[in-house]
């Protein structure tokens, strides 16, 4: 696999072995070994699925405290913009974010340690969007940041007519208004 780091510590783009021929293609989408050697140490303890429509936006979600997770996440179907927030306090890149396009067809993966807001938008007609987390759900820990927050300067690539939210999500403080 081929690691790609960003400007914001920990946080990796991963782009994998792709084998193909005339039946198709085969890659590892994930190898413990591989993963502790080039990205981090890691025990996932929890995968997800997804499937959205054009248009939806999912985020900018994280949990708190004890509760935090690092996500490892890709797209099987369609296409999305997947973008990290950095929200560590003490980070030298706190409130920067780094936004990279997955789709089935460049099998990209996004990691994201513990300490960032998670969120993505759907380019394509629908998406099929996994991720694994090293640490469970807690509804307890929910936090989120606005989608829309003027300061982060996110271009989600949707026009905003078409921005499609979960009630929940229509209603986040911005960064700076976090407790």
């Amino acid at each position: 696999m081929n690691v790609i780091k960003t400007p914001i510590e920990g946080v990796v783009i991963i782009e994998p072995k792709l084998f193909g021929d005339d039946r198709g293609y085969f890659f590892e989408s994930f190898n413990q070994k591989e993963f502790e050697r080039e990205v981090a140490p890691i025990e996932f303890v929890q995968d997800n699925e997804s499937k959205s429509r054009y248009g939806v936006v999912r985020g900018l979600h994280f949990q708190k405290g004890e509760h935090a997770q690092s996500k490892l996440v890709r797209v099987v179907k369609g296409a999305v913009l997947d973008v990290a927030v950095d929200i560590r306090p003490s980070s030298p890149t706190y409130g920067m974010h780094v936004a990279v396009e997955l789709t089935e067809e460049n099998h990209r993966q996004f990691f994201l340690p513990r300490g960032m807001a998670h969120g993505f938008s759907v380019l394509s007609e629908e998406a099929i969007f996994q991720y694994k987390c090293d640490n469970f759900y807690c509804r307890e820990s929910e936090g989120a940041i606005a989608w829309d927050d003027p300061d982060l300067g996110i271009d989600w690539r949707i026009p905003a007519d078409k921005v499609i939210l979960s009630e929940k999500d229509s209603h986040h403080p911005r960064l700076k208004d976090l407790e």
